[in-house]
């Protein structure tokens, strides 16, 4: 077993994987720019490293740096978490290099995945049903893919996901300054500008698969994640099972997912994210090879602790169970960003006064705030995740609505009223919804500019 680990991220994240560390009696080495100092996570780990400035291109992605704190800490291995390089192929490499245990898949099988054109060809040769589309280098490039597709086509950053990059064009006059943007966005986020254009299906759902793979060739599922309900390409809820797959075609999911990864060689744990179409169709778009913010869904139906199980696997070890992961009960997940709402849920950073998380029954919160913590300018806007469980969906429901009611966070503007609104709409709890859900019940309290 490890006996230190460098925790390569901050916030919530950063706590969760904290925590994982501990309870497994793994000490834990936590990173900071100056921005963060004495934040939550900072005092949960049994050392703290600043890295460098606010910045994140000076602090959280400089590679030197977070490789200067492993080695100067003695850690023999690395948590990337979510986000900044978690999916950087140049980041496990320098982990490698440097004798450290990057916890997640290698360098080799991230790079291919993390190339939409690449990661497309070969699930595509694993029998995995795609979605049209193609790369494009250029705006002419992108103009003949878009004619050949048929619009309306989404604009995606080749190089990384979480809605950075992403552009829907409807017509062809939109594409010049969609295609400007997504690219300057692209480059920002994941330092690379390339695009790849799909074909939209809509309505669709967007259902995500969750898996884990062993060394040995061990792959466990655990089901579906449905993310539709999303704003800009961010997704606000999520929960699983998905209301709208029957088990025949979650099965079908699940299996392609197993066989895809033991096709590409995946190690660790890996998400593969699919659009069902209003005939039940699947369509693979992409592989985020990384933990995802809505991990914990997935482990309240199962009852496994997919960062605990991501640990065991960096180790060497292999999945004490494969196949299909039972499952019980309905989970639903919120994230709570500090948003506001008048300025159309742009970021709004600020000092959080109070912060009183529910509590109760069947009631999960993630989270890296407390009274008095400072929400940054520099970084993600989320402040926590609500998350639910209870034996049938309508229960969990009346349990997410009770617990968002009886959060209290002041200081900042926060997304709880547009999450509430959702929640209790009559589209949401008749569960026939897809990814135009926001344009379609049209909430006051949400934004979808």
């Amino acid at each position: 077993m490890f006996s230190r680990v460098l925790v390569a991220n901050r916030g919530e994240v950063a706590v969760r994987v904290i925590r994982a560390l501990h309870e497994l009696g793994i000490e834990a080495v936590a990173v900071y720019s100056t921005a963060d100092e004495g934040a939550l996570h900072t005092r949960l780990a049994d050392r703290a490293v600043r890295i460098g400035p606010a910045a994140a291109a000076e602090s959280y992605l400089n590679i030197p740096s977070l490789i200067a704190a492993a080695e100067i800490t003695e850690c023999e291995a690395v948590h990337p978490g979510w986000g900044f390089l978690a999916e950087n192929p140049l980041f496990v490499r320098a982990c490698e290099d440097n004798d450290l245990v990057f916890v997640g898949p290698g360098a080799d099988v991230m790079a291919r995945m993390g190339d939409k054109v690449q990661a497309k060809r070969e699930l595509g040769d694993a029998g995995v049903p795609l979605v049209p589309g193609a790369e494009t280098d250029s705006l002419d490039e992108a103009r003949a893919a878009a004619e050949e597709a048929g619009y309306p086509v989404l604009l995606k950053a080749r190089a990384g996901g979480g809605g950075k990059g992403m552009r829907l064009v409807e017509s062809a006059p939109e594409l010049p300054d969609a295609y400007g943007r997504a690219a300057a966005e692209a480059l920002a986020a994941f330092g690379d500008s390339h695009l790849y254009l799909e074909k939209v299906i809509a309505p669709a759902r967007h259902v995500e698969i969750q898996a884990l793979a062993d060394e040995d060739g061990g792959v466990l599922t655990l089901g579906e994640r449905e993310c539709s309900i999303q704003r800009r390409h961010q997704k606000l809820v999520e929960e699983s099972p998905s209301p709208g797959l029957d088990s025949t075609r979650r099965q079908e999911m699940e299996e392609t997912v197993a066989r895809a990864c033991r096709h590409i060689g995946y190690l660790n744990a890996g998400t593969f994210e699919f659009l069902v179409g209003p005939d039940g169709a699947f369509s693979f778009i992409e592989l985020n090879a990384r933990l995802q913010v809505e991990h914990p869904v997935s482990e309240l139906v199962t009852g496994i602790d997919i960062v605990r199980m991501q640990l065991h696997i960096a180790e060497g070890k292999p999945l004490p169970l494969t196949g299909r992961a039972p499952r019980r009960g309905h989970a639903i997940e919120i994230r709570i960003n500090a948003e506001d709402p008048s300025r159309a849920f742009a970021p709004a950073p600020g000092v959080v006064e109070r912060f009183r998380p529910p509590l109760g029954p069947g009631v999960r919160v993630d989270t890296h705030v407390e009274d008095g913590a400072t929400i940054p300018p520099y970084y993600d806007s989320l402040i926590a995740k609500l998350i639910v469980w209870d034996e049938e969906r309508r229960a969990a429901i009346e349990r997410c609505l009770r617990a968002l009611r009886d959060l209290e966070l002041v200081g900042v503007p926060t997304t709880r009223e547009a999450a509430l609104e959702i929640v209790a709409s009559d589209a949401f709890r008749s569960g026939d919804y897809s990814t135009s859900f926001l344009e379609e019940i049209q909430i006051e309290a949400v934004s979808v500019e």
